[in-house]
């Protein structure tokens, strides 16, 4: 493997994000070619992630772009400050000020509210990381607008003109597929898959980002968290979960698993009555033992 794609997972690691080579050479790939990258994978397994540690890698800042439902280009791209342009047009009533230089003043760059996208374009120091979150919860019509601003990474504003990028911005999208994106925008980038971890890779996320927490504990929790996901849950947990359970683990010193303190801490892990009941059941049932032991 390239030393540098070796460095840049080494540097990934040491801000408490375990990856393995094939997303460490994604993202090397996409800050080297200065193509946006595409992390697909299920809710909760790091995609976010990725961006916040490039950006402390890089000691760069990081822009977030959270899409959603009804997300249009306003309010990705830009907006005009009514509030501040109706009080200076009224500061102005009364002066020998033309309506013409008042519209120059009122469209000009001090009266414009920068929304993501035009943040990241216009970043004055150095590229900064900007996160395209769940991306497929845009409609298609926003995903058409984005692709032609990953293209050229220039925006016309009717008032005053294109602007260009003056630093092109590392670009890290992250989809749950809760629908097929466009061909198009894929063709546009790169592309990462994450999945749910291996025990072993589990248990080193979970060393990684839970301070203080014992070793037995660390392997029992990953064990757990390795064996819910074989049940049929409605909302199977993430390695996100694994880590806010070990960190509420540790906050209530709990140094190994038992039927009480899985029973207590449950919300931290499922997120749903039908999982809670199902697991609860489970555990009434004494399995907790076989649930433990995977990966032993």
């Amino acid at each position: 493997m390239n030393e540098r794609i070796r460095e840049l997972q080494r540097a990934m690691e040491a801000s408490a994000y375990v990856t393995d080579r094939e997303v460490a050479t994604a993202v090397f790939l996409a800050t080297t070619l200065q193509k946006p990258l595409l992390v697909e994978g299920h809710p909760g397994v790091g995609k976010t992630e990725i961006a916040k540690v490039l950006a402390r890698i890089l000691e760069t800042d990081l822009i977030r772009l959270q899409c959603y439902e009804g997300l249009d280009a306003a309010s990705a791209l830009y907006e005009w400050n009514y509030p501040r342009q109706l009080l200076h047009l009224k500061l102005e009533e009364g002066t020998t000020t033309s309506t013409a230089e008042r519209e120059r003043t009122i469209f000009s760059e001090a009266f414009l509210l920068k929304r993501p996208l035009l943040m990241a374009i216009t970043h004055p120091d150095r590229a900064p990381v900007l996160l395209i979150d769940e991306v497929d919860r845009a409609d298609e019509e926003f995903e058409a607008f984005l692709l032609e601003v990953l293209s050229d990474f220039q925006v016309s504003i009717p008032e005053l003109g294109t602007i260009r990028a003056t630093h092109r911005p590392v670009v890290i999208l992250t989809s749950n597929r809760s629908r097929d994106l466009s061909e198009a925008l894929r063709r546009r980038c790169l592309y990462a898959w994450i999945g749910y971890p291996s025990f072993d890779k589990e248990l080193r996320v979970v060393r990684a980002r839970v301070p203080g927490i014992t070793e037995r504990l660390a392997r029992e929790l990953t064990a757990f968290l390795q064996s819910l996901r074989t049940r049929r849950l409605e909302k199977i947990p993430g390695v996100a979960e694994s880590v806010d359970w070990g960190l509420a683990l540790v906050a209530l010193h709990a140094d190994h698993l038992d039927v009480e303190v899985v029973q207590a801490t449950l919300g931290c892990v499922l997120k749903d009555e039908r999982d809670l009941q199902l697991v609860g059941a489970a555990l009434a049932d004494g399995q907790l033992p076989a649930m433990l032991a995977v990966g032993h």
